[in-house]
């Protein structure tokens, strides 16, 4: 009996670890396929992670060069509108764009403005003043007819011009034409038609320029196409005093156009100057000039800030920057020389640029 009941619990006990066995399997299988599946997942979330990160990382890179380039063009753009304020706010800052200018007080040496003054160049048909002037001292008869010959004919540059050979006018008309129209054939004519021809005519005009101590100054034709024709702007602001000393010459080359009769034909012709019929100049004499070697050139004697002033500009480029540079002196001189201004300046104005 004992020995059966014994034998029943060691059965007993046996099973028991039979299913404890089976149930630990059981429950480690079972447990298998989530770790795998866990297992199998975790490198789908490193890569979703990574992703993530650099969508993230891209986003914002872009981001920052987005706002890195808007940075970018909005310091440029303030740049650009605060230079434009700058100088909307600041008119008495002068900057002049041609080769060699000079702003002087007439009839002193008192210069407001200068920019290579006293560099030697080219003057084209600024020499039309000095021509004028040699015509005048003749003490001609203004009203004597002269010809236009086939020796009036610019044979060195090409140059163009509305008279024709055989054209006849009045001397003063010729004049009127040279100054006010810069006509080259009327010029050369006057010269031409000059007591001892064209070598005495030359030979006045450089004994002039040297009587009024323009002495970097040479000419060698009347009409300025010949580049050998020199001066400084130093020198012309001499020769502009001068020339507005005769009535004639203040009249004709300020004559905004005018209507002339030329063998029976009346013919328009304007002022080569603009500024000439501009309301806000007060323009007293006026003669521009371009060749090639010159560039484009202006000197006028006008009434700027309640002052006369001679105003000479030389090597100019493009149709617009002598007439530009003009107004713009005008526009510094009247913010820092009008009535009411201190007026009192330094050497340092001569600068090119300075800040008035």
């Amino acid at each position: 009996m004992r020995t059966a009941l014994i034998s029943a619990l060691c059965c007993a006990a046996l099973l028991g670890l039979s299913l404890a066995s089976a149930s630990a399997q059981a429950s480690e299988t079972t447990k298998k396929p989530v770790a795998q599946k866990s297992a199998a997942n975790k490198p789908t979330t490193k890569a979703s992670a990574k992703s993530k990160a650099k969508t993230s990382t891209g986003a914002t890179n872009t981001a920052t060069r987005s706002k890195g380039t808007a940075r970018k063009v909005g310091t440029a753009a303030a740049a650009v509108g605060g230079g434009a304020a700058v100088a909307a706010q600041n008119p008495g800052r002068l900057a002049v764009h041609s080769g060699a200018a000079l702003v002087v007080e007439q009839g002193s040496e008192n210069a407001y403005y200068q920019k290579n003054a006293n560099a030697v160049m080219p003057i084209a048909s600024i020499t039309k003043l000095m021509t004028a002037m040699v015509v005048l001292d003749g003490m001609p008869d203004l009203k004597a007819p002269i010809t236009i010959s086939e020796e009036d004919v610019d044979y060195l540059k090409g140059s163009s011009s509305r008279l024709r050979v055989g054209a006849t006018m009045s001397r003063e008309t010729a004049l009127l034409l040279a100054l006010m129209s810069s006509e080259n054939r009327a010029s050369h004519a006057l010269a031409r038609h000059y007591p001892g021809g064209m070598t005495a005519f030359l030979a006045a005009m450089n004994i002039k320029a040297q009587a009024l101590g323009m002495r970097d100054t040479h000419f060698e034709d009347p009409t300025g196409l010949n580049s050998h024709n020199v001066s400084t702007a130093n020198d012309l602001a001499k020769m502009v005093a001068a020339a507005h000393r005769y009535p004639l010459i203040r009249e004709l080359s300020t004559t905004p156009e005018a209507i002339v009769e030329i063998n029976g034909r009346d013919m328009g012709f304007r002022n080569t100057n603009p500024l000439v019929k501009n309301l806000s100049w007060e323009v007293g004499l006026s003669k521009t000039g371009y060749i090639s070697e010159a560039g484009k050139c202006l000197v006028m004697q006008a009434r700027v800030a309640d002052k006369p002033v001679v105003i000479v500009l030389l090597d100019s480029v493009g149709k617009l920057t002598r007439v530009g540079d003009a107004n713009r002196i005008r526009r510094w001189m009247e913010y820092n020389y009008a009535e009411g201004k201190s007026g009192t300046k330094t050497a340092l104005d001569l600068r090119p640029g300075f800040p008035g």
